[in-house]
């Protein structure tokens, strides 16, 4: 298939990285990719890196001539099977294109905060696609009144071959910041603010530390709460264990340096990309029962899911996944099952199967698209 892919906003999201990697998993997967894009942030850097021919352009806002005409030359030359939307302000532009040109539309909707009433009415309703990016955003338009025969669902894919593990990355990291090859080592990555419930897993890692001596953190980002943060690792007396990188661009090279990854969040993810690119590495997760996070991980077998905002439930699986055998086990579980259901190749094969007959097989692992 030829798939024109446009996303013109210049931003560094979950939005974005998705924008990427799909494009990515499809070029891969043999299908012809091109893109509208902007020339600035994630996008246009990511799709520069993966070689996929791109018309640099905009879209300021639906009625921006530019965008428009940017996207019709480019269906006029190339004659894309499908076009590919990811952002809320391109909908109707991609759908009157659409329109125009006899191109089907496909929209994801990565976001749970309601649309106006006309898009919420007429998108889905317009679009020859309208996808959720997890089972709990599909359920969430369901409330809004889109007919279920109009919601399907493509998951995040996650490159298996860049996150992968990694032992030559995992002791560079570690010498980084001073942590021993045998130091349990608990990641976080994202942004540190309130609905991330990261204070909530510094008091439960302090805890942790008071009985597990070989327990060390890495905190991958920065955000708000930073600096609440480093005040209560002083406080608790394990500042020394406590380490930070500041603000990173490219998150990939620390997965393979954890033991495991903790996802806190005390408020709905729509997703949770974070938690597929560590088992990716082979790193087990501890992920919140919450929004769309139970469905990037088997619980039990990739990781566990913990009760949001619980520190004392937060603080006994920290201890319990200080077991190395327990650990690895997991690990191992955690990379088959990305491979399985998140993969590039995975990913590509099931969105394909959605584009040509509107539904994708149910996954081995038992998340289905509907």
């Amino acid at each position: 298939m030829k798939l024109l892919f446009v996303g013109t906003n210049p931003e560094n999201t979950g939005a974005a990285t998705h924008f990427v990697a799909l494009a990515k998993a499809m070029s891969q997967a043999g299908h012809e990719v091109e893109a509208v894009a902007s020339r600035r942030g994630l996008i246009g850097e990511g799709l520069e890196a993966a070689r996929i021919p791109v018309t640099y352009s905009s879209f300021r806002n639906v009625y921006d001539v530019r965008g428009y005409a940017a996207v019709l030359r480019r269906i006029a030359r190339w004659s894309p099977d499908w076009l590919i939307g990811n952002f809320g302000k391109e909908y109707w532009p991609l759908i009157a294109c659409g329109r125009l040109t006899h191109t089907p539309v496909a929209l994801f909707r990565h976001r749970n905060p309601r649309m106006s009433k006309m898009s919420e009415y007429g998108v889905p309703r317009l679009a020859q696609r309208f996808i959720a990016v997890s089972e709990y955003a599909r359920n969430k338009y369901l409330e809004w009144g889109v007919p279920e025969d109009r919601v399907s669902i493509s998951y995040n894919p996650v490159d298996t071959v860049q996150f992968h593990p990694d032992a030559q990355r995992r002791a560079q990291v570690r010498r980084e910041f001073g942590i021993a090859d045998d130091a349990i080592l608990v990641g976080f990555v994202g942004r540190m603010h309130g609905g991330k419930g990261v204070t909530q897993l510094m008091q439960a890692l302090n805890e942790a530390m008071k009985q597990q001596p070989r327990l060390h953190a890495l905190w991958v980002g920065n955000g708000p709460e930073e600096h609440v943060l480093h005040r209560m690792a002083d406080e608790g007396g394990m500042s020394s264990r406590h380490h930070f990188t500041g603000w990173v661009g490219d998150t990939s090279r620390y997965h393979s340096a954890f033991s495991f990854l903790a996802f806190p969040s005390v408020e709905p993810e729509t997703f949770g990309r974070v938690a597929i690119e560590a088992e990716a590495c082979g790193v087990p997760v501890l992920g919140s029962r919450i929004g769309g996070v139970p469905e990037t991980m088997e619980d039990g077998v990739t990781g566990y899911l913990v009760e949001p905002g619980n520190v004392d439930d937060w603080r006994e699986h920290i201890l319990a996944l200080c077991d190395d055998q327990h650990r690895a086990q997991m690990g191992q579980a955690a990379r088959d099952f990305v491979v399985e259901c998140y993969s590039n190749g995975a990913v590509a094969r099931d969105f394909e199967q959605l584009l040509r007959y509107g539904k994708v097989p149910v996954h081995h692992f038992g998340h289905a698209a509907t």
